[in-house]
C-alpha cells in the first residue's frame, strides 16, 4: 500500500504541473493593445502577438482542445472575413467592369449614329446644292430666252416662181413647200414669213403678189395644218429688192419668198422640260 502511495504522489505532480501552466497562462490577462491604426479591409485592429510564452513558451505540447480554439479563433474570424471582403471585392470589380464595358458600347453606338447622321446631312446638303445648281441654270436660261423671245432668226427660205398672170402653185412649189411644212411639224416657237412679188405697177403688182402669197398659204394650211396665226403675209407687189452686192432691182415675173423663222422656245422646251408656250401665248399680256 505504501509503495503504490509513493508512486501516485509523484505521478499526479507531474500531471498538476502542465495543468497549473496552461491554467496560469489562460487566466493572465493579456496586457491592453497599444493604439494601432485602423485603416484596413475590415476595419479592425490588427491581431496583437501575445504577452508572454507561458510556463511552455510559444508551444505547448499538453494544450487542451478548447485551449487551441480560445487562441485559434481570433485568426479564423479574421480568416472568414478577408474571404467575405475578397468575394465582395470581385463581385464589384465585376459589376464596375460590366457597368463600364456597357458604358463604352453605348458611347460607341452613340458616336456611330453621329457618323451616319453627318454622312446623311452631307448628302442631303449635296444634293440640296446640286439641286439649287440645277435651278440657277433653268433661271439663267429662262432668263436669256425671255429676253429674246421676240426676236426672231431666219432658219430656212425658200423661193417659188410664177408665170406671168399664174397664181397656181406647180408640182416644184409643191414639193418644195412640203419640205418646209415637215421640218416644223411638232416644233414651237416658229412664224413662217410669206412675201409676194410680182412684176407690174400700182395696185395691180400689189394684188397680183397678193393672190401668189395666198396660194402658198392656202396650201400649207390646208394640206399641212399649219395654224394661220403662224403664218404673216405680205404682198410686196413690185418692191424693189436688195442683192448681194447693196444694189436693188425690181422684180421681173412672179415669185413668193417664204422664210421661215424661230425664237429661243423650243430651246426652253428642251433644257426645262415643259411645255413651251407659242409666241403668241409668250407675248399675251395676263
Amino acid at each position: 500500500m505504501n509503495n503504490r502511495l509513493l508512486i501516485a504522489l509523484p505521478l499526479a505532480a507531474v500531471l498538476a504541473v502542465p495543468a497549473l501552466a496552461q491554467t496560469t497562462t489562460s487566466s493572465t490577462p493579456a496586457p491592453a493593445p497599444a493604439a494601432t491604426s485602423t485603416d484596413n479591409a475590415t476595419g479592425k485592429a490588427p491581431l496583437a502577438p501575445p504577452s508572454r510564452e507561458g510556463f511552455w513558451g510559444r508551444v505547448n505540447p499538453f494544450a487542451r482542445k478548447k485551449y487551441v480554439q480560445r487562441q485559434t479563433e481570433p485568426i479564423r474570424d479574421r480568416v472568414n472575413e478577408l474571404d467575405e471582403l475578397t468575394s465582395a471585392n470581385s463581385k464589384n470589380i465585376k459589376d464596375t467592369d460590366s457597368r463600364a464595358q456597357a458604358g463604352i458600347k453605348l458611347a460607341s453606338d452613340k458616336a456611330t449614329e453621329a457618323d451616319q447622321h453627318a454622312i446623311d446631312a452631307g448628302n442631303k446638303a449635296t444634293a440640296a446644292q446640286q439641286s439649287a445648281q440645277q435651278v440657277t441654270t433653268r433661271v439663267q436660261t429662262v432668263e436669256t430666252v425671255v429676253s429674246n423671245i421676240d426676236q426672231y432668226k431666219a432658219s430656212n427660205q425658200t423661193e417659188i416662181r410664177f408665170r406671168p398672170g399664174q397664181t397656181v402653185l406647180s408640182k416644184n412649189a409643191k414639193d418644195a413647200l412640203d419640205t418646209m411644212a415637215t421640218s416644223v411639224k411638232g416644233q414651237r416657237g416658229y412664224i413662217i414669213e410669206v412675201q409676194g412679188f410680182s412684176s407690174g405697177k400700182g395696185q395691180t403688182a400689189i394684188t397680183s403678189s397678193q393672190k401668189m402669197a395666198e396660194s402658198v398659204v392656202r396650201y400649207l394650211v390646208l394640206n399641212h395644218e399649219i395654224p394661220v396665226y403662224r403664218i404673216y403675209l405680205v404682198g410686196m407687189g413690185n418692191a424693189p429688192v436688195a442683192t448681194d452686192d447693196a444694189k436693188t432691182k425690181r422684180t421681173s415675173g412672179g415669185r413668193v419668198e417664204i422664210s421661215l423663222l424661230k425664237n429661243d422656245l423650243e430651246q426652253l422646251s428642251s433644257n426645262t422640260g415643259a411645255p413651251a408656250m407659242s409666241a403668241d401665248q409668250a407675248q399675251q399680256p395676263k
